[in-house]
This record gives C-alpha cells, structure tokens and sequence, in this order.
C-alpha cells in the first residue's frame, strides 16, 4: 500500500501546472532564457504571486515599495523565493528573502542561471520537480538538490534506528521515493510498464544492507557509522543511476 501510494502522489505531481513568475526589471529577458530548451508556459511575467510555484524578482538596488508589496504577497502565500540583484552596491537587504537566496547579478555579466538554478532547487525541495520537467535548465539543479537529501535522510535513518531489519522498510521506501521523484523531473511517468523498475529500486535496498551487515561483522565496534554511511551512499549511487536512467528515456521519447 505504501508503494502503491508512492506511484499515484508521482502521478499526481505532474498534473501541478503552477508556473514559475518572474517579475521585476529586465524580467521578460530572464524568462526566456529560463524557458530555453523547455515550455514557455512554464515561465511567466504576471499574473498572481498567489498562483505560481516560486517567485524570482529582479530588482535593480534598493528594494521599493512596489518590490515590498510582492515580495511581502509572496511570502505570505507561503511560495518560494529567489531574489536576483542586478545593483552592484554591495550590502543591500531585501525584505521577506534570506540573505543566501539573493543571487547577485552584476552589470554587463549576464543572469547567473546555474547560480539561480541552485537557489530555486534548495527552496523547492521536492516541489520542484514539476518546474524541472518543463524548464530543463532546473533539471541539474533539482536533481542534485534530491540526491543530496534524500541520501542524507537515508545516513540519519540508517544511525538512528538500532532495531534489527526495522530500517530496511523505512530506508527502502525513501529510495523509491527518490527514484520516483527523479521521474517527475525529467517528465517521465511511472505507470505499470514501469514497474521492473519500482522492482529494481527495492532489490537495490536489499543489497545495500548485505553489504552493510558485512561490513558490520568486520567493524562490529563503529556499526552505527557503518550503517549510516552505508545507507547514504547506497541512496546517492541508486539516486545518480536513476537519474542517468531517466535522463536517457527523456531522450528518447522528444520528437524526431
């Protein structure tokens, strides 16, 4: 039942048409080149804050009121934040957005997109896959941004519970979490022709605690870091070929 509940919340997900809003100077010049490769509709430059997955507001030095006000709309709607400051007077706060959410984007230097990509991923979370499917030059970034988590919830698990065998089912289910997730960010659907690969995933857990119940007869003493380092690198490398994986059907299913 939990694998089963996993499948339709990955369904689901891709039917979230919220699009990414980007306002502010220069905001229809960022839009396109967020939209390179992708779906413009995916990007768009007005519209309600309330309505979209995340918010990028270009500003050009001090905050205004106008900045405020839609910076305040947005994080009251609870919805992701980038800023992107084109000033280059250095020190300039900007209301309702942490200081590491603020992309600096000198002059004449062009919008820093791999800088952004990063930004809008650790705000996401896995609420970004959808964006990622449509918008191609997020994919890296949100797919980084899930390995990365998912391995180290997976090294936390594997530490904290001591129970024999209770951690594979917890462990197993986050990595199928994982690997359903990086589906959706390269808008690949997990229906039943896919199910070898739900399969694979849980055969994969199985593995990673042999290995793990090997290494802990040979260092008996430090099998909690053992256990933990295990399950974290066993979730990165299943994460990293899934996303190889997925990357490649991708590929394949683009029109001639």
């Amino acid at each position: 039942m939990a694998v089963w509940s996993l499948l339709k919340e990955a369904q689901a997900a891709l039917e979230d048409a919220r699009p990414l809003l980007v306002t502010g100077p220069l905001a229809e010049q960022l839009a396109r080149e967020l939209a390179v490769g992708g779906s413009s509709a995916a990007v768009r430059t007005s519209g309600r804050v309330q309505d979209a997955a995340a918010l990028v507001r270009v500003l050009a030095g001090e905050p205004t009121d106008d900045d405020a006000r839609e910076l305040r709309a947005a994080n009251r709607a609870r919805v992701p934040i980038v800023a992107v400051q084109t000033s280059a007077e250095a020190g300039l706060e900007v209301p309702y957005v942490l200081a590491t959410d603020v992309i600096a984007c000198p002059p004449g230097g062009g919008f820093p997109l791999d800088e952004l990509a990063d930004a809008l991923a650790s705000r996401l979370g896995e609420s970004g896959t959808v964006l990622a499917a449509r918008l191609p030059v997020l994919r890296d970034a949100v797919c980084d941004e899930l390995i990365e988590s998912f391995s180290r919830k997976n090294g936390i698990l594997g530490v904290a519970i001591f129970v024999p065998g209770a951690d594979f089912p917890v462990l197993a289910l986050n990595q199928l979490r994982l690997v359903l997730r990086l589906a959706s960010a390269h808008g690949v659907e997990v229906d039943q022709t896919r199910v070898p690969e739900v399969l694979a995933t849980i055969g994969a857990g199985f593995g990673f605690r042999a290995v793990a119940r090997q290494l802990l007869g040979v260092v008996p003493v430090a099998g909690w870091a053992i256990k933990g380092a295990t399950a974290y690198a066993g979730t990165r490398a299943l994460g990293e070929a899934a996303r190889r994986y997925f990357a490649v059907v991708a590929q394949q299913s683009l029109p001639a």
